[in-house]
C-alpha cells in the first residue's frame, strides 16, 4: 500500500515540474507561485527550479511557528518540483505561434491539477506552500478563501514587481484549477489518506 501510494507521489510530482515548464514555455502567464518564482530566479539570475526547490525549503522554517509537521511528501516536494521543471525547460525549446503556446497552456492548465490532486491524494504530506494556507487556517481561524486568496495575490504581486509572466494564463489556472480538483482529486486519494483531505484546492507545490 504504501509503495503504490509513495509511486503515485513520485508521478505526481514528476507531471507537476512538467507543467511548470509547459507553462513557462506558453509564455501567457503563469500560477501565482510560479510568477513570484520565475520573478525571483529573473532577479537572482539563479534558475527558476533551484528556485522553487530554496523557496519551498525556506517556506518550511514558516512551518515551524504554525505547528506544522511535514511528511515524505513534502520534502520529496522541495526536491523534486524544481528540479524536474528545470530539466524539463533544457529540453523543450522555446515555442512560435499563438496557437501552439495556447495549447501549452491548456495542457499545462489540466497537468498541474492532475499532478496536484495525485501527489495530495497520495496522502504522504502536503506541499510546503499548502502547509502555509493549513496552518494559518488551524492558527488564525479565519476562512480558507480569505487566507489563500491573500498569500496568492502577495506572492503574485511580488513576482510580477520582480518581472514573473503575468497574463491569461494566471487568469485560466486561478479560475480552473478549482473545478478541475474536485474532478481529479476524489480519482487520486487513497484510502485513509488523511492529507488529502486537508485543502480542496492547493496553491501550488
Amino acid at each position: 500500500m504504501f509503495l503504490r501510494r509513495f509511486t503515485q507521489l513520485q508521478i505526481g510530482l514528476f507531471l507537476y515540474g512538467l507543467s511548470i515548464a509547459l507553462m513557462v514555455r506558453a509564455e501567457l502567464g503563469l500560477n501565482p507561485w510560479s510568477v513570484f518564482h520565475q520573478g525571483l530566479s529573473d532577479v537572482t539570475g539563479v534558475s527558476m527550479g533551484l528556485v522553487v526547490n530554496g523557496v519551498g525549503l525556506l517556506v518550511l522554517l514558516l512551518w515551524i511557528p504554525l505547528r506544522q509537521k511535514p511528511g515524505i511528501g513534502t520534502v520529496c516536494n522541495v526536491l523534486l518540483i524544481g528540479t524536474v521543471a528545470d530539466l524539463c525547460l533544457k529540453v523543450l525549446p522555446p515555442l512560435e505561434g499563438l496557437w501552439l503556446k495556447s495549447v501549452f497552456l491548456i495542457v499545462a492548465i489540466v497537468l498541474n491539477a492532475l499532478a496536484t490532486g495525485a501527489y495530495i491524494g497520495a496522502g504522504l504530506g502536503p506541499g510546503p506552500r499548502d502547509g502555509i494556507t493549513t496552518g494559518l487556517l488551524r492558527v488564525t481561524k479565519w476562512e480558507v478563501r480569505w487566507i489563500r486568496t491573500g498569500v496568492e495575490a502577495t506572492v503574485l504581486a511580488l513576482g510580477w514587481l520582480m518581472g514573473g509572466t503575468v497574463g491569461v494564463g494566471t487568469v485560466l489556472f486561478v479560475l480552473s484549477t478549482g473545478p478541475l480538483l474536485q474532478i481529479f482529486l476524489p480519482m487520486f486519494t487513497r484510502e485513509k489518506a488523511e492529507p488529502a483531505r486537508i485543502s480542496a484546492a492547493p496553491s501550488a507545490p
